[in-house]
């Protein structure tokens, strides 16, 4: 009798577990449609999305193994309603660069991290020639430093990328292999990120391409705020560094919401096709994502990439540089290299201008 007992209760334990899971991934796949302030808890359960949707493959696989068929539809079905989120991680297609079309543009972003602050000019020499390598036509930096020790490096860049402009302070830039018309600076309140926009004619054709880097909330920024409560008397041990490091993520999510909302009202109002490339500093499925796509872009990876997207390196789930397009364009392409210059992967997209 006390065995059955104790097996009845693991069973009820599971159930409980079954539907927490499926309410915790239903709220979190609608996380990315509220603004986060005043909706917190459902913007920091998008992030936890790949991990709710691990316990329900462990759900669904225990009902099976004890074949109570009814329970395990839950996580099956909740599991069936994360294959479009899936889709922004996962494509099934496989890369042929083959495929590639000949016309078009292609388009890169890599957050170059200062280069590694590395004063001799070889990393951006090396990430100058793989641009070269795979024939871009339009290069978007982030975290841009043009000095290398007393080297300039658009000096250098200008052979192959004849046109260029700076962003706010010179923290990113944009090349260009064709004439840039105009550009524009965004400038972010309270913050130290920012934006910019070129005008870019494709053989009499005009596109703005958006270079953005937003709100960061960076290991640094936590041991910052971490000092701040030390020197004014907290202990930041414990709940205290907790505090700090919840602070810092959720104020940068929600100013990150706030300049993803500058940027969509202006792309909104924009007449010309539109390419948004980034470090946007968020997750897919997050107000962020879901506010730069609107119903004018489209998300490049999911048009044509293929296999496992993840911009951050020694992650496998951390998608937060992005290439989105106007959907009057096609993408044929869309990829990431393996450079180790920095903690962030370069993203390339090729993009047919219809």
């Amino acid at each position: 009798m006390g065995k059955l007992a104790v097996y009845k209760y693991l069973s009820f334990i599971m159930l409980v577990c079954t539907f927490l899971l499926s309410v915790f991934t239903f709220y979190g796949l609608f996380g990315g449609n509220s603004h986060p302030q005043g909706h917190m808890a459902q913007a920091m359960l998008v992030y936890a999305l790949p991990l709710l949707i691990i316990g329900n493959l462990v759900i669904l696989a225990y009902w099976l193994i004890r074949r109570r068929w009814h329970w395990a539809l839950i996580p099956l079905l909740t599991v069936l309603c994360c294959i479009p989120y899936s889709g922004t991680y996962y494509q099934f297609k496989s890369y042929d660069p083959g495929t590639e079309t000949q016309s078009g543009l292609k388009v890169a972003t890599y957050n170059v991290s200062s280069f590694n602050r590395e004063t001799t000019g070889f990393i951006a020499q090396d990430i100058l020639a793989e641009m070269k390598r795979q024939k871009v036509d339009v290069l978007c930096m982030q975290e841009y430093n043009d000095y290398s020790g007393e080297r300039r490096i658009s000096n250098s860049y200008k052979d192959y990328f004849p046109y260029m402009v700076y962003g706010v302070n010179t923290r990113h830039v944009i090349y260009s292999r064709f004439p840039i018309k105009e550009h524009e600076n965004i400038e972010f309140a309270n913050s130290n990120n920012s934006a910019m926009w070129a005008n870019i004619d494709v053989h009499g054709y005009d596109v703005r391409v958006y270079n953005v880097h937003l709100e960061t909330a960076g290991a640094h920024h936590v041991v910052g705020r971490a000092s701040k409560l030390e020197q004014e008397g907290y202990d930041v041990r414990g709940n205290r560094l907790l505090e700090a490091v919840y602070g810092t993520y959720t104020t940068g999510i929600i100013k990150r919401a706030g300049q993803a909302q500058i940027l969509a009202e202006q792309i909104q109002k924009c007449d010309l096709p539109v390419i948004v490339a980034g470090d946007c500093v968020d997750v897919p499925y997050s107000y962020v994502y879901n506010t730069l796509l609107g119903d004018k872009m489209v998300d490049g990876f999911k048009e044509c990439g293929s296999g496992f997207m993840n911009t951050i390196r020694n992650t496998t789930m951390m998608r937060i540089d992005y290439i989105f397009h106007d959907k009057s364009m096609t993408g044929s392409s869309y990829y990431k290299e393996d450079l180790s210059y920095s903690d962030h992967y370069p993203v390339f997209s090729k993009i047919v201008l219809n």
